[in-house]
């Protein structure tokens, strides 16, 4: 498919408004929280904290040019010193452009990222730390050895907030893209935001561009929200994934929206023997009002990387534009765990490859020592309430011989399809389900029921979370 930029940003604003069902100035005061008088701005948190500060103060120049990697580093610790007495330390990034390498947050703490803000990742690689290879994926996804430390990273941290009233974080990606497309990189490449080992952390009201890699990544880490961020990067970008909970428990992410080089949500949880060793799966995920643009990628993939296991993902209220696949399942012989309980409801599709995709040869290894016998089991995958237009393929769906994909269950959909479909319009093999009220008319592997597939009326813990409204000083 071929899709023209100027059509693609105009898409990119309309399915933006039509996510929210606002207004544009809704939407905006949404987005970037609202000044109370002219000298405070109130923004929802988890909690508020006691001490402030701003960048300026540790010695922060925001020019564009000038690097704050040490006044960054200065400011956290300082300000960590502060959270002793227990009230919790915020940083604020006020309004100008704020060259900066890798730096590492703290426990209690804010980082608040003013709408006049612009965090650049520096490309002096010098200022971006190695960090040892994740243990759930025994190497670097660009290289076997080391990986760069994310523009924002913390490790073992609590209650810590990343948030603005839609301040901007730009990864400067280019750099290290043409790196990668030219195979010099010995080391993987940085994200823009990584939390590890962590528990109540949010990340909101933010926009992320042009990350070098993998935007936003909670690893190994509880309760999580992250909501009203707007995900930037070329369509061509490698590697550019918007969200990826990996090997996390109690996370929510809503009211976002993404254009990416790769799928806009990967649900993640470790790479074959790695992650089938560290055995800790991503479970009570819930992603809701939440738009991607993504040409050759997928709106929510559930792999490939899920040797943790992956469970119990509630997704509804999800709309695709110019995408190449739904909600897509990726695995592999190798690969081991399972991804089961998977509940999707009210998609909007409009222009994609696929609505349907499970597959079960995806073959990156991480290298030739996984167990082939270690067969990933798929069941209890529940779609239901979709609509979708001008698509190519209605489905295709492959498992793996003797080990199928079970207990399918596909619900009142309606497929309307471009002017050039393919012919075979569902492609199954080893797979095994139920349909109801589908149309066009599913392959014979997902014969005709009376039934409505389930989504659980229950709420996840994540959702019982209130948040605090907090404020800073709008004056700098």
């Amino acid at each position: 498919m071929e899709f023209s930029r100027k059509s693609l940003v105009i898409e990119t604003l309309i399915s933006a408004i039509f996510l929210l069902g606002l207004s544009s100035s809704s939407v905006a005061e949404l987005a970037a929280g609202h000044a109370t008088t002219s000298t405070t701005i109130e923004f929802p948190a988890l909690n508020c904290r006691k001490h402030s500060a701003v960048l300026t103060d540790f010695g922060g120049v925001g020019d564009g040019k000038t690097s704050n990697t040490e006044a960054f580093k200065a400011a956290i610790a300082n300000l960590s010193q502060l959270a002793a007495d227990g009230g919790g330390t915020q940083l604020v990034v006020p309004p100008g452009k704020w060259l900066t390498g890798s730096f590492n947050l703290t426990s209690h703490f804010t980082l608040f990222i003013h709408k006049d803000a612009v965090i650049l990742g520096t490309q002096d690689e010098s200022e971006w730390p190695h960090l040892p290879v994740l243990p759930s994926y025994g190497r670097g996804r660009d290289a076997p050895t080391g990986r760069f430390s994310s523009l924002i990273f913390g490790t073992n941290l609590t209650d810590v907030v990343i948030t603005g009233n839609n301040g901007t974080i730009d990864g400067q990606g280019a750099y290290w893209w043409k790196k990668f497309k030219e195979e010099k990189l010995n080391v993987t490449r940085p994200y823009l935001i990584e939390i590890m080992y962590s528990n109540q952390v949010q990340i909101s009201n933010l926009t992320l561009v042009n990350s070098p890699s993998w935007n936003v990544h909670p690893i190994y880490s509880s309760d999580i929200i992250i909501q009203h961020l707007t995900i930037l990067a070329p369509v061509d970008s490698p590697n550019t994934d918007g969200i990826d909970p990996d090997s996390c428990t109690n996370t929510k992410i809503e009211d976002s929206f993404v254009v990416s080089g790769d799928d806009c949500i990967a649900v993640k949880s470790g790479w074959d023997q790695y992650g089938i060793k560290f055995n800790m799966p991503t479970k009570n995920l819930v992603i809701r009002r939440f738009t991607c643009i993504s040409p050759d990628s997928a709106t929510i993939a559930l792999g490939s990387e899920m040797s943790g296991g992956i469970e119990d993902v509630r997704a509804e209220d999800i709309t695709a534009i110019n995408t190449e696949s739904g909600v897509r399942i990726k695995t592999a012989v190798g690969r081991g765990a399972y991804v089961k309980d998977i509940y999707v409801r009210r998609m909007t599709l409009n222009t994609m490859k696929y609505v349907f995709w499970m597959t079960g040869s995806y073959g990156s290894h991480p290298d030739p020592g996984f167990d082939p016998k270690a067969l990933p089991v798929i069941k209890g995958i529940n779609y239901r309430d979709i609509v979708a237009d001008n698509v190519t393929y209605s489905a295709r769906l492959d498992g793996i011989e003797n080990d199928p994909f079970t207990d399918i269950c596909i619900s009142n959909v309606n497929i309307k399809l471009t002017t050039k479909p393919k012919e075979l319009q569902w492609n199954c093999t080893n797979i095994q389900g139920v349909t109801n009220q589908v149309t066009p008319e599913p392959c014979n592997l997902l014969p005709e029921k009376e039934i409505d597939c389930p989504f659980p009326e229950d709420r996840l813990p994540i959702d019982n979370v209130k948040l605090k409204i907090c404020s800073t000083s709008s004056n700098f």
